[in-house]
């Protein structure tokens, strides 16, 4: 059987498919022409961030798998995956604990208001820490989790640690589940009224696009920090900036943009009470030799039958047996 790996993955997920004695195509052209010539007679397809439309889909005549390195799979056409009947699959037990410790990460440097410290020190004003702007604890402030998935509840369970009160809104969980967890489950407006912080962890789809807009930071506190590792296109990013800049807001951690790679002159690299990263939440090494794995494992598994596949890693299992 034949395998390709679209985009670089770890040595380990390497490893892993060549043990099972695979035919291993590695790909970093993405252009569409090239996915044609490259992958149309695979059996399966591990996938990073190039896009895979009908345009390719459509060649791979044998495909019956592809495996997401990763949790977000916008940029795959799940229609037609479905319409052929080919298995999605993404690495839903890897990445929790790696985003989940960005997200606190980015709580902290922005609450503790740590770059303005660490200028002053450096800036020969040690005695001058009177001046710093007021900064915070976590301790039982309210956080909104949007989206309680693997990801929400691991950072739940970080915030519980803090002595924080987690809020949280996911009209597909039940609510039992929600407070055996510690949490409490609430509607997305009362959250965003209350909310000391907010954590966004939803796909992108018609329903979320632009789900945090101009009419949505005008319900926030002005102590809010928005943290978004989810996807870009969620939280509307003119309108982030404008509350932002205009301290409707009190900060912002952003690892995902609508954009990727950002303009050079994107609007909130001018700002100086955000955080933005390169879309690398999930990208510790630890993370990067599950996902490797994880994703190798889903093609390997399905492929052969094997009892070990992880059925909760498969998109669209119910349309597989229509």
């Amino acid at each position: 059987m034949k395998i390709a790996i679209l985009g670089q993955i770890h040595q380990d997920g390497l490893d892993f498919l060549k043990s099972q004695s695979l035919e291993i195509i590695e790909v970093s052209n993405f252009n569409e022409q090239n996915l044609i010539s490259e992958i149309s007679g695979v059996d399966g397809i591990v996938i990073r961030t190039a896009n895979l439309g009908e345009g390719v889909l459509s060649k791979c005549e044998n495909l019956k798998i592809v495996s997401r390195h990763g949790v977000g799979y916008d940029n795959i056409d799940l229609n037609f995956l479905n319409k052929k009947r080919i298995a999605l699959a993404i690495t839903g037990q890897s990445n929790a604990i790696s985003v989940s410790e960005h997200v606190m990460t980015m709580m902290l440097v922005l609450t503790k208001n740590i770059f303005a410290s660490d200028n002053l020190t450096r800036s020969n004003g040690f005695n001058k820490k009177a001046e710093l702007p007021d900064f915070f604890e976590l301790y039982n402030k309210k956080i909104l989790i949007l989206g309680f998935g693997r990801i929400g509840q691991a950072l739940a369970r970080r915030c519980l640690g803090f002595e924080m009160q987690v809020m949280v809104y996911d009209p597909f969980v039940d609510e039992k589940k929600i407070i055996s967890s510690g949490c409490k489950k609430v509607d997305r407006t009362d959250g965003f009224k209350k909310a000391d912080y907010i954590s966004v962890h939803l796909p992108l789809n018609k329903d979320t696009e632009n789900l945090i807009s101009d009419n949505e930071f005008k319900l926030f506190k002005n102590n809010l920090i928005l943290i978004n590792t989810a996807r870009g296109g969620i939280v509307n990013e003119d309108a982030l900036y404008k509350a932002l800049k205009s301290k409707l807001i009190l900060g912002a951690g952003v690892d995902v943009f609508e954009q990727e790679p950002p303009p050079q002159n994107h609007k909130l690299f001018s700002l100086k009470n955000t955080i933005l990263t390169p879309h690398n939440s999930a990208l510790t090494l630890e993370c990067r030799k599950r996902m490797s794995v994880e994703s190798c494992k889903n093609i390997v598994n399905y492929l052969n039958n094997k009892i070990d596949l992880n059925k909760n890693n498969i998109v669209n299992l119910m349309n597989l047996s229509h």
